[in-house]
């Protein structure tokens, strides 16, 4: 294939990924037309289809999957590998890719990047909040951030914070009306702030544990986020309960402005770590941020 033909390559490999030519295209920057043309033309000079393309979805022909497997992975490594270069350069550099929540890049990340990235202006950043969990390698991430248990095997986790409790709360105003649950099977009776999670399309159940007793339950109610802070605000209002991580309901709490119930259901867990492919070859740009993000007592 004549090397003209790698950036046509490139191009297909983007839409193969994101199934979709519009993320496509905002990704590389491009018009959604002009990526589509690549790729027909890619297609005409192969003279294979590469992708079924429907009004609602695309996705990759069996040579398309052939191509993503075996081509894309090599145009993975060829552009680690360039990143490694930073190393030769009097300044690391480089752009790291990170998925995590909104709760750990609001009270992990940010904070913390607040003092590296100034000592290192040749590294960029590109946080993503996210809730799926999301495959960091298809996805072409560098990194991202779970709670512990969640790390897939096969992955390098660091922990970036201490471990974590939730809590279930509730405004003095919401539980003048309805009596405060005692065990986690009366909140099917409550109004409950649902947490949605994009992965499977599901919401998420409440988990508790007392002991060896675990629990998962599913609540009810009459909102749905997909964001921890907007749950808060929302039982702050007094619209409802919420399950949210411990700390961020302190202060909450301390004002009286929030009313904590089941906390003995609600025992400490790992909280998160940074993850990511125990076979990449860092750069010294991400060695630099992860040392910078690693939790110290």
């Amino acid at each position: 294939m004549p090397r003209e033909n790698f950036n046509d390559l490139l191009a297909f490999l983007a839409v193969a990924r994101e199934r979709s030519f519009t993320k496509a295209a905002a990704k590389l920057g491009v018009s959604q037309s002009a990526l589509s043309h690549t790729v027909r033309g890619l297609e005409e000079r192969l003279g294979l289809r590469l992708l079924t393309r429907t009004t609602r979805s695309v996705s990759p022909t069996e040579a398309g999957e052939r191509v993503l497997t075996n081509v894309g992975h090599r145009f993975d490594e060829i552009e680690s590998e360039l990143q490694a270069l930073s190393e030769l350069r009097d300044k690391p550099a480089g752009t790291i890719r990170i998925t995590a929540t909104d709760y750990a890049a609001d009270t992990i990340l940010c904070p913390r990047l607040a003092k590296f990235m100034p000592r290192y202006p040749d590294i960029k950043v590109e946080v993503t909040v996210d809730y799926g969990l999301t495959d960091i390698v298809s996805q072409r991430y560098d990194a991202g951030v779970r709670n512990g248990e969640q790390v897939s095997k096969g992955m390098i986790a660091v922990r970036i914070g201490p471990d974590m409790r939730m809590a279930v709360v509730g405004t003095p105003s919401y539980f003048a009306k309805r009596p405060p649950p005692r065990k986690p099977q009366d909140l099917t009776d409550h109004n409950c702030i649902n947490l949605r999670l994009p992965t499977y399309g599901g919401l998420y159940a409440w988990e508790f544990q007392r002991g060896s007793r675990q629990l998962n339950v599913r609540v009810d109610g009459q909102l749905i986020f997909n964001g921890t802070f907007q749950m808060l605000n929302a039982a702050l209002d007094g619209l409802g309960l919420a399950y949210v991580p411990e700390d961020l309901v302190q202060p909450h709490e301390a004002r009286g402005r929030l009313r904590r119930v089941l906390e003995e259901w609600c025992p400490p867990f790992p909280g998160c770590h940074l993850y990511y492919p125990s076979r990449r070859q860092n750069s010294p740009a991400f060695s630099l941020l992860v040392e910078a993000l690693r939790f110290r007592l």
